[in-house]
Order: structure tokens, then C-alpha cells, then sequence
């Protein structure tokens, strides 16, 4: 695995890989208000063809969009990523599509869950992403298409745009061919 953008302070042992997500770190494009930002950091691996992904997050969300999570990479203009983010004071399941313009859709969370399971199921260039409050049982959030490439970046998301940073822990993150 290989860092794009990578955090001044972060661990990995057995399957745990905690991070201090930097300030003023994200991932978005255009939309809204024409802002560009492609600093937030990704810790990734290269993939080819269909596959799944999967991880836990846990973190301490401090500031509006903080957020940590999973992404699938092109470039910097072909991209998404499912995560946790931190809206209004509450925890939101969100999934981000870019294809040169960002997009943002979400689910609020119940106020007591403390981690959040996601998965991304990849066949035939259509793209599932899923949420777990349990890690076994998953909700559809969304499908969605990025264009045809021989490989993806998939790996590990986190970004805090108007905050002073947050830890967060990710756990079990895998990637399997199908």
C-alpha cells in the first residue's frame, strides 16, 4: 500500500491503521461553489478488475465534514468515496461521486453508533456501496459508474475541510478479487 497525501501522524499494526486526519485536508470538486481540493490523504493499493473492499471506521469527528472512509481513485477527477462524515453536529453515512464534478448524497446515522462498516463491490465497472451498523448485515447507499480503466486506486479515505484535524481508526480493511 502506498500513501497519497500522507498524515504526519499514523500507525498500522494487526489489521488497526489509526491516523491524525491534517486540517484543511480534503477531497471535492467544483460543485456548489467552483472549489477544488485533492489534499485529503488516501492510503490505497492498486487494483484490477471486480473485487470487494471492506473496512470498519471509528473516529472523533470534531468539526462540520469531517469525515473518514473508503475510496475508489482514477485521478484527481475521477473518484469516489463512501465514508462517515460529521454534518450539523451528526454522523452521516455519505457517498461522494466525482466524475470532474462532485456529487453528495447521505444517510444520518442513529446517535449512539460509535463505528460504521463499509463496503464497495466491484462488477463489471458498476460500482456497489454499502453500510453496516453491525458487520453483518449492509445497506445499499448507492451504485455508481466510473469509467473503464485496467486498474483502481481502492484504499483507505480521511479528510477534515474546515476542522483542526480529528483521530481516527480503521479496522480490518481488506480488498478481494472476485
Amino acid at each position: 500500500m502506498e500513501w497519497l497525501h500522507q498524515p504526519s501522524s499514523w500507525s498500522e499494526e494487526d489489521q488497526i491503521i489509526g491516523l491524525m486526519v491534517e486540517p484543511k485536508t480534503d477531497f471535492w470538486r467544483k460543485t456548489h461553489d467552483g472549489h477544488v481540493q485533492d489534499n485529503g490523504h488516501f492510503y490505497y493499493q492498486q487494483v484490477e478488475g471486480d473485487f470487494q473492499s471492506g473496512v470498519k471506521v471509528s473516529g472523533q469527528y470534531h468539526a462540520l465534514y469531517d469525515h473518514a472512509g473508503l475510496m475508489v481513485r482514477l485521478d484527481e477527477a475521477n473518484w469516489f468515496k463512501c465514508d462517515i462524515e460529521l454534518i450539523n453536529g451528526l454522523r452521516h453515512c455519505c457517498v461522494v461521486v466525482t466524475r470532474d464534478y462532485s456529487d453528495l448524497s447521505l444517510i444520518p446515522l442513529p446517535a449512539t453508533i460509535e463505528a460504521v462498516w463499509l463496503r464497495i463491490q466491484c462488477h463489471d465497472l458498476t460500482y456497489e456501496v454499502s453500510y453496516s451498523l453491525d458487520g453483518e448485515n449492509y445497506t445499499l447507499m448507492r451504485q455508481a459508474y466510473l469509467a473503464a480503466s485496467p486498474a483502481v486506486a481502492v484504499g483507505l479515505m480521511a479528510a477534515s475541510p474546515l476542522g483542526e484535524g480529528f483521530p481516527v481508526t480503521f479496522e480490518g480493511f481488506a480488498v478481494h478479487k472476485k
